[in-house]
């Protein structure tokens, strides 16, 4: 069985411009063995689908202990890397990052997505702020000897209407890219950011791998490669996804019954 520390290294390795990884999120065991079967190289949760799966809403209302419950479960059901959707890290303060992040490292994550937004809160961490964040999650993971894929996400757009994105905002981008590439992150997330032209922008500035998020507007596949991005995340939409399928499937179901009994 491969080591976790194998699994990171894998996973690091899977980032390539040009050739990106395709991370098709899951929420929990079950949908993780699905991906595996169908050839996933690699297993990422949301958190979005984690928390409306168990009746919560998504921004840290899962308790840290059901998230890290749903974790171990997901981690021991494959043998691929897995990374967590770690959101703003379930604490403020350094300190309690670097405890929270030695737990998340022991359910087996090689990864985690974390995000500058404030959760329960408004707006974004500053640069600083969120520079210091990313160290203390990498001082815990280099002690641990585990290379954990740290995949910054900056929600500097997300929350615009994509025809309002500009070249501020671009700027902005690039600026925490670098700074969190400083600061000890492997990877960069900018959710939100559809526009072909900021995103190779961004791809070329970057010191680290661009990770995009499917979403209306975004490149189509026949484009994608040519942007130099790293790695395509499908976020909430594979949630959204299957519970339409599985309405649409309980439809037929309710329907033959109706109609038996309309006979």
């Amino acid at each position: 069985m491969t080591t976790q520390a194998e699994k990171a290294l894998s996973f690091a390795k899977l980032h390539v411009k040009g050739d990106p990884i395709i991370i098709f999120n899951v929420w929990d065991a079950g949908t993780a063995m699905a991906v595996a079967d169908i050839g996933a190289k690699a297993v990422a949760t949301g958190s979005y689908a984690v928390a409306t799966a168990n009746g919560y809403d998504d921004g840290e209302d899962v308790s840290l202990d059901l998230v890290l419950e749903n974790l171990q479960r997901i981690s021991s059901s494959v043998d691929l890397p897995v990374s967590l959707d770690f959101e703003g890290g379930y604490a403020v303060e350094p300190d309690q990052l670097r405890r929270n992040i030695g737990r998340v490292m022991n359910e087996g994550a090689i990864g985690i997505n974390f995000e500058d937004r404030v959760v329960k809160g408004e707006g974004l961490y500053s640069i600083d702020d969120q520079c210091e964040r990313i160290s203390a999650i990498r001082e815990v993971a280099d002690q641990s000897e585990i290379p954990l894929f740290i995949n910054a996400r900056s929600d500097v757009v997300l929350p615009l209407n994509t025809a309002e994105h500009n070249k501020d905002h671009l700027s902005e981008l690039i600026e925490r890219a670098v700074a969190y590439a400083e600061a000890g992150a492997s990877g960069f997330f900018a959710p939100g950011l559809v526009n072909p032209d900021f995103i190779g922008k961004l791809c070329d500035a970057s010191p680290l791998p661009v990770n995009i998020l499917v979403w209306p507007g975004v490149p189509s596949s026949a484009h994608r490669a040519d942007r130099d991005f790293a790695r395509i995340s499908y976020g909430g939409g594979t949630y959204r996804v299957t519970m339409e399928a599985f309405r649409n499937a309980g439809r037929k179901a309710l329907e033959w019954r109706e109609s038996e009994n309309a006979a």
